[in-house]
């Protein structure tokens, strides 16, 4: 797929609008106007009548991406329709009615669609609600809090020890994600997430005890040997010590472990071996497994100790008298091999171990979703793909409705999509195994680029890719490229060629992508660089270069470059819409991309906020992950738990401290002193006056708690706000405007909550707490999309987009993981996954290639972050030499230039001259530059002149480092002794022109815009001789009775369960009534009578002509299903409502409505305008002649 082909750029894109009868492959580099191609052959495909456009599956990867995929399959439409004529134009015209009936989704969007088109068969909840990630995470803690509490009086032993297991400090405050119980919930919920893989894991034998003993016989020698050093400041010594201390904790451990040890055991000993060491007896076997447990966590802690692992050797021959110094180095090597042989052991026991024991949490979490009626993300692929699989009636069903698959960013589908989506397109309606599908000619077309592969964390694969697509091939699909990049211009270009041909070779041990270079469709802006080397200004430690310096010193670089980019550059760009227009460069056309948001709990975000806030510029942080820790978030939430807890008296205490009421802590003492507690209702009459804000802080949130479950939760907040003034308050800190945003924020998170069917004010600081506990969600945008201000977000979410300027940051990320991830064996059904930091055996046989796997991922990362820039491109670097243990590390090829050149250098075009020769601001003890140094200026990259790259390396002596940031809104020009009557004047006139200003928006927000009601409401308002103009074409109305003598059920209960059995029964087999109606009655609570009259009602009703007809319409797709209609009145007003049943019969429109004999009584002529109106709104939409049927039933 990846070889070059016999097509150029043009015949292959000619190929994909003409060659509609056959199977296409393409993979189209960033860029290419791989969408515009899809939608161009979707178009073709329904103008020549190949396919109607409720029979065709468009799948893309995000919410956004099919979206603007079905506004974009709009406007071709409706353009192609204009300048065709006949029967294409009529088919045309006939998509464009029916585009929201399309399939134009994400894959999790198209599987929940067939599933509840067919649940009964599926075997889901007919009413099942999908599960957003959030969501599902939050149902899954519940799952592991409640097996978890099953577990832990008696734990099994994978669990035991898990839990005494080390995990990474952490700072006071800090939370503790890294714990044993969140460790372990995330091993399980990482579980849950591959466990469409079940497969057990290899647990060989280990006699742990054994090993253990071992060790400590080491671990005494150890210690033992490199005791007393002969000067007490050696460094091998210094770094020495936590052997000697793990060994002196041994020594007090054993012997006293006597309730560690079976009863008749004999006490595990430490015997004197001699000068050289001390040694645990084999007696140590006989220690209970909790003991082992803890001694197994000690010397894997003694593993990770760092300075034991990195021990200096010091310096001289002779350790003390008599001990060579080689001979402490030669024990402590022997005790640190024999401890990583341990731990890959131990961890690999461990892990086994515990993917048996979690497998029942996994279980508990099924359960827990089958109780509320609900799938995750992966159950609707699994679901889908099973129905698709095993119902040989509905695999075909769905095989000849749907006649034409496209299948956009395939190189991220995973093996479950892919058979899915295989088994839809297959020649052979028996043929159940997706491996050995033979799509029929021309149905299926995918395209994606696996250079662009970098989901692998959610289970896209390439090698899932190449194996499909050479499947495909296989069975005569035909292989095209598209090469013309119309988003970068061609010095960007060359940068990429450059810098990623040589790593991605197209590696199958690796699975690496082959390069497919871009080609060029823009030219390159004259005056101005395209490809910028922004050097970091101070990288060095006390001797080299230091990855925390570097992350100190680039945020204030990038800052400063991006206020020169936007004050002074006079640099144009262009955009996406206006690809011809040339505009001056603002703050909005920049995007800084980060590898990662986090590191080790660190916000890596934060500092380049604070270096564009430092300098006044707009930013807009999409997808942040520091929310929760915000200081003002959790002023906030403490002060909304004290409103629900009163008797909460640290949150009450941190309330009134904090910076809503800001009481100083000597009033606090004095009021606590006095009164024993900060109770809100417990707060007396008598206080001095200094005392008074204590008073009156308490009387508030008295009154909150009050009022908090009589009006909105966002009502609250805002009152809260409003009580304690905190909109100033916040704004004039640093970063103020942020801090605010974030408050107001918590009130729209509140609005939210209860529009998913929250219900109190309780529940709502709950969820705030979980999110806290478990959550790092996004900041509160300052901005909203699309205004001025510059973008800072991960590669991943900026996968599919293109900006202006791009500038990558945070360089110190890793291009490669430490460890690997996963490794999946399909022929097994095992996902070997890294859990806990523990990698079975499956994982660590194959790490090396798991790593090499995880590199090329990285690669492709970079090449994503780098193809997003259409005119400048920005790469953080090195000016001494290049940083290659970053993810950015592959551009290092496209910006340095040979060694022998680095020197040289030519003045850089639309840049400062720069006067200094050295990227490097400071180095240790003032080193000046060497040969190697790159020397500020342009740069060409490359030994091919046609191809190389030109770099501009810029000069930190150039930028205004240091800015600091300003006090939030608090300027000195604020702060004036004196002000004329005049500018006060002034002031409030601008001030009440904008709260009139605001009045009036309120007032008129208060008005709608649209007079929207229902048809019911229409027909009842009318009945009461109130009828509003309505121009509706006369329509019959025919009334049919389908109901049978006999006493039967009645009620609204009823009624609902009959219609709602109507609404799901397949009308082309009615057999599943019972079934849907046993499940429609437990869901409504109904009785045994109830929902056996109402199979029996359904069943009956499934024999009437009128339901007879509508199954043969829906065998030609002509079928309509509680379908939403709107009409429009003469007035402007909209009628709205659902018609039950319509469909096509020759050339008139059949509408049906359904009536129970009970909804009917007195209101016949209601119900009969009502379902005129259907038909007429239902005929006019499709253009053809209705006619309506009132079904008594």
């Amino acid at each position: 797929m990846t070889q070059a082909t016999r097509y150029s750029d043009e015949d292959a894109r000619a190929l994909i609008e003409t060659a509609i009868d056959q199977t296409l492959v393409v993979e189209a580099a960033a860029g290419t106007g791989k969408t515009t191609a899809l939608v161009r052959r979707i178009v073709r495909v329904i103008s020549a009548g190949r396919a109607d456009i409720r029979g065709i599956i468009a799948v893309t990867f995000t919410e956004k991406a099919a979206g603007e995929l079905k506004l974009r399959l709009r406007q071709q439409l409706e353009e192609e329709r204009q300048r065709a004529g006949g029967d294409a134009a009529e088919r045309l015209s006939a998509a464009v009615r029916n585009l929201e009936e399309a399939h134009v989704s994400t894959i999790h969007g198209f599987c929940a669609d067939l599933l509840r088109e067919r649940p009964v068969e599926a075997g889901v909840d007919p009413l099942f609600r999908v599960l957003t990630e959030g969501q599902a995470r939050q149902l899954f803690d519940q799952a592991f809090d409640a097996w978890l509490q099953t577990k832990l009086e008696d734990p099994p032993e994978g669990i035991r020890r898990s839990l005494r297991r080390p995990g990474r400090s952490v700072r006071p405050g800090e939370p503790d994600e890294d714990g044993p119980v969140e460790r372990l919930r995330r091993a399980a919920y990482d579980l849950a997430e591959w466990r469409d893989f079940p497969g057990a894991w290899t647990r060989e034998p280990f006699d742990r005890a054994k090993a253990i003993a071992g060790l400590l016989e080491l671990v005494h020698a150890c210690a033992d040997v490199s005791a007393n050093p002969s000067y007490a400041g050696d460094n091998l010594y210094v770094d020495t010590e936590p052997v000697r201390r793990l060994s002196r904790e041994i020594k007090s451990q054993i012997p006293n472990s006597a309730s560690a040890r079976g009863s008749g055991e004999t006490s595990p000993k430490l015997r004197e071996g001699g000068p050289k060491s001390q040694r645990a007896e084999p007696e140590a076997q006989s220690l209970k497994p909790e003991a082992l447990d803890g001694l197994e966590a000690q010397l894997v802690e003694l593993r990770k100790n760092r300075d034991f692992k990195r021990a200096r050797k010091g310096s001289g021959p002779t350790y003390r008298k008599g001990t060579p110094r080689a001979t402490v180095l030669d024990a402590r090597a022997a005790l640190m091999a024999a401890l990583d042989e341990f731990q890959a052991r131990a961890d690999a026991d461990l892990a086994a171990a515990l993917h048996a024991e979690l497998r029942d949490c996994v279980a508990h979490y099924e359960r827990l979703k089958a109780r509320e009626g609900a799938l995750d993300f992966l159950d609707l692929l699994l679901r889908a793909r099973d129905l698709i699989r095993l119902n040989d009636a509905v695999r075909r069903h769905f095989q000849s409705r749907f006649t034409r698959i496209f299948v956009d960013e395939f190189q991220d589908t995973d093996p479950v999509q892919a058979e899915l989506l295989l088994l839809l397109s297959a020649d052979d309606p028996r043929e159940t195994g997706w491996e050995r599908v033979s799509p029929v000619p021309g149905k299926l077309f995918v395209v994606g680029d696996p250079k662009q592969s970098i989901y692998r964390f959610r289970r896209a694969d390439v090698q899932t890719y190449w194996r499909v697509c050479a499947q495909l091939k296989h069975a005569g699909a035909v292989p095209i490229e598209l090469r013309r990049s119309f988003r970068s211009v061609p010095n960007i270009q060359r940068a990429v060629n450059l810098a990623f041909a040589p790593c991605m070779n197209g590696n199958p041990d690796t699975l690496q992508a082959g390069y497919v270079p871009l080609e060029r469709v823009r030219e390159d802006a004259p005056g101005q660089p395209s490809v910028v080397a922004l050097p970091v200004p101070a990288p060095y430690g006390s001797r080299s270069v230091s990855p925390r310096e570097i992350e100190r010193s680039l945020p204030d670089a990038v800052g400063a470059y991006v206020e020169w980019l936007v004050h002074q550059s006079g640099w144009t760009v262009t955009e996406r819409r206006t690809p011809g227009a040339r505009l001056p460069l603002e703050a909005r056309h920049i995007c800084i991309l980060f590898r990662r948001f986090l590191s080790f709990g660190e916000d890596v975000t934060r500092p380049y906020v604070e270096a564009l806030e430092a300098r006044g510029i707009k930013h807009l942080l999409v997808g942040g992950r520091t929310f929760h820790g915000r200081e003002e978030i959790e002023t906030l939430r403490a002060a909304l738990t004290a409103i629900e807890w009163p008797d909460d008296q640290l949150s009450v205490f941190a309330t009134l401290r904090g910076a809503l009421f800001a009481i100083g802590d000597e009033e606090l003492l004095e009021y606590h002193h006095r009164n024993h507690s900060f109770h809100p209702f417990r707060v007396p009459e008598a206080l001095p006056g200094h005392l008074h804000p204590v008073r009156d802080a308490l009387r508030a949130l008295a009154s909150l708690h009050r009022q908090r479950n009589r009006r909105p939760v966002a009502d609250t907040i805002s009152a809260l706000l409003d009580e304690t003034r905190a909109h100033v308050g916040f704004v004039l800190r640093t970063g103020g405007e942020q801090a605010l945003a974030n408050v107001l924020h918590v009130a729209e998170l509140a609005r939210q909550y209860e529009m998913d069917g929250g219900m109190s004010f309780r529940g709502f600081v709950e969820t705030l707490q979980t999110a806290a506990s478990v959550q790092q969600p996004a900041e509160a945008p300052i901005l909203e999309e699309g205004s001025d201000g510059v973008r800072m977000m991960t590669v991943h979410k900026a996968k599919g987009l293109e900006f202006p300027v791009v500038i990558l940051a945070d360089i110190t990320a890793r291009l490669t993981p430490y460890d690997a991830s996963r490794h999946i064996d399909p022929d097994r059904k095992v996902c070997a996954l890294r859990i806990g930091g523990w990698s079975p055996k499956e994982l660590s046989d194959q790490r090396e290639t798991e790593i090499a796997r995880e590199r090329a991922e990285g690669e492709r990362i970079a090449y994503v972050a780098a193809t997003r820039a259409r005119d400048l491109l920005v790469v953080p670097a090195l000016g001494d030499g290049p940083y290659e243990d970053g993810w950015v590390a592959p551009l290092n090829a496209a910006i340095y230039p040979r060694e022998d050149v680095r020197r040289q250098h030519t003045p850089a075009r639309g840049c400062p001259l720069f006067k200094s020769r050295d990227t490097v601001l400071s180095r240790p003890d003032g080193d000046p530059a060497s040969f190697l140094t790159m020397c500020p200026g342009e740069h060409r990259v490359g030994d091919t002149p046609p191809d190389a790259v030109s770099v501009a390396w810029w000069s930190p002596e150039a930028l205004s480092l240091g800015a600091e940031a300003p006090f939030g809104l608090h300027r000195d020009d604020l702060i004036v002794k004196s002000v004329s009557s005049t500018l006060v004047r002034q002031g409030l006139d601008v001030y009440d022109a904008w709260r009139r200003g605001r009045d009036e928006a309120i007032t008129a927000a208060q008005r709608p815009s649209i007079d929207a009601r229902t048809v019911t409401e229409w027909v009842h308002a009318a009945a009461r001789d109130e009828p509003p103009q309505i121009d509706a074409p006369a329509v019959d109305v025919t009334v049919e009775s389908a109901t049978r003598a006999g006493s039967r059920p009645a009620g609204r209960r009823f009624g609902t369960l009959v219609h709602a059995v109507l609404a799901n029964v397949p009308l082309a087999d009615g057999g599943s009534v019972a079934r849907l109606a046993d499940a429609h009655g437990r869901m409504l609570g109904a009785t045994s009578e109830e929902v056996a009259a109402a199979a029996e009602l359904v069943a009956d009703l499934m024999h009437h002509p009128v339901l007879r007809a509508a199954a043969r319409a829906a065998e030609r797709g002509e079928c309509y299903r509680e379908t939403p209609v709107t009409w429009r009145l003469g007035d402007g007003g909209l009628l709205e409502g659902t018609v039950d049943l319509a469909y096509i019969a020759g050339d008139e429109l059949v509408v049906i409505d359904f009536k129970t004999d009970r909804e009917l009584e007195g209101v016949m002529d209601r119900y009969q305008r009502q379902v005129q109106i259907y038909a007429a709104a239902a005929g006019s939409a499709l253009g053809i002649k209705a006619r309506a049927i009132l079904m008594r039933i």
